[in-house]
């Protein structure tokens, strides 16, 4: 297979990340693009000198000239779009996450198994080097048994209560959490105890925590906070602590090893997800994108994140709102992966 020729639904925020992440791709080319917002889709297309734009992915999805697209709408949009993309016969990389709710998920997961092209659940953090170090140290056995798991994932105002009219601190970024935790334990979570607090006027809780259990063996916290003080250093104040039986291990993705101290005031720079060098966009994103690509050309199914997995992560999220809502704890329902 030569060179793979994608579109991009939805080219807002993320999509322009996705955008440039592709442009530094080798064998792939981006070919066209979506956005409802005939303004936004003008300055995009001369941003990235693109000349095949389109105001409804429908007409994307009927262009011949893409074999693959990349959907980056709001997650509120994803079923829609991913059931067209699916049913289209493209190779289909839908951003996290998976659905709005568990039942689309599960319809999503039917169509994925009918469709003619490939599809992955962009869970970014799977390809993050040190997530994977560590999900190898667990595999080794290092800190024997897992029985503790602690995990925040924060964000200072300005972006975060930019997300808090679209999404929710625990679907937003908790999803990454709870899914690496069922990763690391090689199962899905049994019950969860949520709770949010919901302090401004936004749609959704500024506040976001999730107890998680696995049976009486092992237990998680996740912790998501869209309210930190704007003169925090951190792009993301992200950690995550595993304790064994034998031993423990920490994910520390706050420090990127970059800080830069100006009139602004102190500012750690993302050298991991998404950064630029020379004129490219390279990191994470770009691994992940360049894993999809390979996926395709060699005609085997993604088993990194699998959409099963991704749909046990919405699921968990849904059941700690719910918990939340009823100041109890839910029964996790379970997600069939084989």
């Amino acid at each position: 297979m030569g060179q793979l020729r994608w579109g991009i639904i939805g080219i807002g925020r993320f999509g322009m990340v996705h955008a440039r992440a592709l442009q530094s791709l080798a064998e792939s080319e981006l070919v066209a693009i979506c956005n409802r917002n005939p303004q936004r889709l003008d300055a995009a297309s001369t941003e990235l000198g693109i000349d095949r734009v389109y105001t409804d992915y429908r007409q994307l999805l009927d262009d011949a000239n893409v074999d693959v697209v990349s959907i980056t709408t709001h997650w509120q949009d994803h079923f829609e779009v991913a059931q067209a993309a699916l049913a289209s016969g493209k190779h289909v990389l839908l951003e996290k996450p998976l659905a709005a709710n568990g039942q689309q998920c599960l319809e999503l997961l039917t169509s994925a198994a009918g469709a003619a092209g490939r599809f992955m659940v962009g869970h970014i953090c799977r390809f993050d080097p040190r997530v994977t170090l560590a999900k190898q140290a667990v595999e080794e056995g290092r800190i024997g048994r897992i029985v503790s798991m602690h995990a925040k994932r924060n964000l200072p105002q300005a972006p975060g209560h930019i997300r808090l009219d679209k999404i929710s601190p625990l679907m937003g970024d908790g999803v990454h959490d709870a899914d690496l935790m069922m990763w690391f334990l090689g199962r899905p979570a049994t019950r969860v105890y949520g709770r949010q607090i919901h302090y401004g006027t936004r749609t959704y809780p500024e506040v976001g925590w999730a107890l998680l259990e696995f049976d009486n063996e092992a237990i998680g916290v996740v912790e998501t906070n869209w309210g930190l003080p704007e003169n925090v250093p951190t792009v993301i104040d992200a950690r995550m602590e595993i304790v064994g039986t034998q031993g423990m291990l920490t994910i520390d993705c706050a420090n990127t090893g970059l800080s830069v101290l100006d009139k602004h005031g102190l500012k750690m720079i993302d050298t991991i997800y998404w950064p630029e060098q020379y004129g490219r966009l390279i990191g994470v994103l770009r691994e992940e994108l360049a894993y999809f690509a390979n996926c395709i050309r060699q005609q085997q199914c993604p088993e990194v994140v699998t959409p099963a997995e991704a749909a046990q992560a919405v699921i968990v999220m849904e059941a700690a709102e719910q918990s939340s809502r009823l100041g109890a704890p839910v029964v996790v329902p379970r997600v069939d992966i084989s």
